[in-house]
């Protein structure tokens, strides 16, 4: 049996391709001569590589691939800065090799088709000039990495030695600096040191303040160590039995600053990674929507409250905004955040779950800001159901942005802008914000 599974297994298995368009997650398309597709890390779309199967069996659909050869390179190829990039090592990046303006045309192709494939939209029909925007301050000279990740989790191994994971992987590639990592993360020197019966050590360094945390992930039965940084740390502890987040010294928070406002974000929770995304997000959201005095609106997935802080900010003493979030600690966060708006609520449950509770039929305004699969036809529907003049939908992931606006064309929604924004460079990743209006007031 074993032999038989090594005769399929194609990995290993070495094709000169010519390399064919972008795809979503990182990678080119290419057709082996035999007309097998693979999807191949590394390249650029026109280049001639030699492509070495990474996964994929005879009877794979599609094999994935590294690109080992360049044979003929792409005029947007770059050497990649950072010495970690490349086949066979760190997964975090997916483009160090291309030129910053290059991943953001990617991007965009990538959005675009994805538009196309699973909304039926063309950039023009989604309110989209087809640009990709780049967050302020991360246009920078050749060679020169922008430093946006405020937050890194690095893997250990059995060794206590920390670094990231490899592509589809639970390897560890060491490393002793992440490129992409802001300064407050990097001045920690978390690679500078062991961390013995550690699975994971997470550092987050706040873009809104001086707070700075390290959240620790023993291995089963794993022992603390003690925590010696180069700058002062609060640390939290992840626990084996139920996954729960504990302080261990120092603050259970970090302070973030958005739309003017600071907002506490507790036990390791969820905040934009790049520094200069809460605001931009923010701006987007406010710009499309337009809030007026006394206007009710909802926040859907609202984390720490900061779409909800901004909207109750517009709307005035006569306005209204409930909030609905999944997470007990930044349901607290929220409640904590935006205490001084009497006319702020925020509910605990899922959206699916709480807003048929809640008893409301209409609103002004909706903000979605869904987790990375998306709202889904459900909630698209309940949603579209409450007649709002606007919808601010916050999309991490293009795929599952075109599935919901195809659903919020059958429920009557079609987009009326679209921006994307370049807030994760050197990966895959883009932030889109769609505008919805009801399709009548919009032909």
């Amino acid at each position: 049996m074993t032999e038989q599974n090594e005769k399929q297994s194609l990995v290993g298995e070495e094709y000169e391709v010519e390399v064919g368009p972008v795809a979503h997650g990182g990678h080119c398309i290419a057709r082996t001569a035999e007309g097998r597709v693979l999807f191949v890390r590394h390249t650029l779309p026109g280049e001639k590589v030699v492509a070495k199967v990474t996964e994929g069996d005879a009877d794979s659909r599609f094999l994935r691939a590294d690109a080992i050869t360049v044979l003929d390179a792409s005029k947007d190829r770059v050497e990649a800065p950072c010495p970690y990039a490349g086949p066979g090592k760190c997964g975090g990046c997916d483009w160090q090799h291309a030129k910053p303006g290059a991943q953001r045309r990617l991007k965009g192709e990538v959005v675009a088709e994805q538009l196309k494939r699973l909304a039926g939209l063309t950039a023009e029909e989604a309110g989209w000039d087809g640009t990709v925007m780049p967050a302020e301050g991360d246009k920078l000279p050749a060679g020169q990495v922008p430093q946006w990740r405020t937050r890194v989790q690095y893997a250990v191994d059995e060794d206590g030695t920390v670094g990231l994971r490899k592509h589809r992987s639970h390897e560890i590639e060491p490393i002793d600096h992440c490129m992409i990592a802001a300064p407050g993360v990097s001045e920690l020197g978390i690679e500078k040191q062991d961390w013995p019966q550690m699975a994971t050590v997470e550092a987050i360094a706040a873009s809104g303040s001086q707070d700075r945390q390290v959240v620790l992930t023993p291995r089963p039965g794993g022992r603390l160590p003690l925590v010696e940084l180069d700058k002062p740390v609060s640390v939290l502890r992840v626990e084996e039995k139920d996954g729960g987040v504990h302080r261990v010294h120092g603050r259970p928070f970090v302070r973030e600053r958005a739309d003017g406002r600071t907002y506490r974000v507790g036990m390791g929770g969820f905040w934009q990674v790049h520094p200069q995304a809460a605001d931009t997000l923010i701006k987007a959201v406010m710009q499309g929507l337009m809030p007026r005095k006394g206007e009710m609106a909802l926040d859907l997935y609202c984390g720490v409250g900061i779409f909800a802080g901004a909207l109750a900010e517009r709307l005035g003493e006569t306005g209204a905004v409930l909030g609905i979030e999944s997470t007990k600690r930044a349901v607290e966060d929220a409640r904590h955040n935006l205490a001084d708006f009497p006319r702020v609520r925020i509910e605990q449950g899922k959206v699916e779950t709480v807003l048929p509770k809640t008893g409301i039929t209409e609103c002004d305004l909706v903000v979605l800001d869904p987790p990375r699969a998306g709202a889904g036809k459900q909630t698209v529907r309940h949603v579209a159901g409450l007649s709002a003049r606007r919808i601010a939908y916050v999309a991490c992931d293009p795929a599952a942005l075109a599935r919901d606006l195809a659903y919020f064309a059958e429920a009557g929604y079609k987009p009326r802008t679209l921006r994307v924004f370049d807030l994760f460079p050197m990966t895959h990743h883009v932030e889109c914000v769609a505008i919805l209006e009801p399709i009548a007031k919009a032909a």
